[in-house]
């Protein structure tokens, strides 16, 4: 009898990581979208630099949203719907900017190098997605991940927000998204 019981709290422990895995990769794949939607606005010169940090901006504050709320290792239903409303909010202002008739030159070196920084932070979001969805990331270590990427999307809107990234501003984005790039290296093979 014991051992029934035991096997299926451990049956119902694996379903709710598994559970877990699946929400909280479709909701880090939903930041992959965005980014790259974001990254291909600049290279179509839909977006001007200026618009793409605004937008970096909010995408920084819904993966701070999502680190909040990954970090007990749990997505609950309210956590999960309150991160779709964010995340529905940051589509729609994608789709706005990218529609307002403004354009940017996607050849100027400074709208190049946002949009380098913009694709590789959705490449590292896609990390991230495949740790969750292997298993190879638990919720906590998602959470302090996306934590770190909060903190890039913040760089990338403050380096973009005169509507200019310099090459020092460029060279400081890629040295804390390597470090970041080395911490999810470290966290999915630990």
């Amino acid at each position: 009898m014991k051992a029934m019981i035991r096997t299926g709290l451990l049956l119902g422990a694996f379903a709710a990581a598994g559970a877990f895995a699946a929400d909280g990769a479709g909701v880090v794949q939903r930041d992959v979208n965005q980014q790259n939607r974001i990254s291909a606005g600049l290279e179509s010169g839909q977006l001007t630099t200026r618009e793409a940090a605004s937008l970096e901006h909010k995408e920084a504050v819904v993966d701070r949203m999502e680190a909040r709320s990954m970090k007990d290792g749990e997505l609950t239903a309210g956590e999960s719907a309150k991160l779709d409303k964010a995340q529905d909010h940051l589509s729609q202002s994608i789709r706005t900017q990218k529609h307002d008739g403004q354009t940017g030159n996607p050849d100027s070196a400074s709208a190049e190098r946002m949009q380098a920084s913009v694709q590789r932070s959705a490449n590292q979001e896609m990390r991230i997605q495949q740790g969750l969805e292997s298993g190879s990331l638990s919720g906590q270590e998602a959470a302090r991940l996306e934590h770190g990427q909060a903190k890039a999307n913040y760089r990338q809107a403050r380096a973009g927000a005169d509507g200019h990234v310099g090459a020092a501003e460029s060279h400081g984005l890629q040295h804390q998204q390597t470090r970041q790039s080395a911490r999810i290296h470290q966290k999915k093979h630990n």
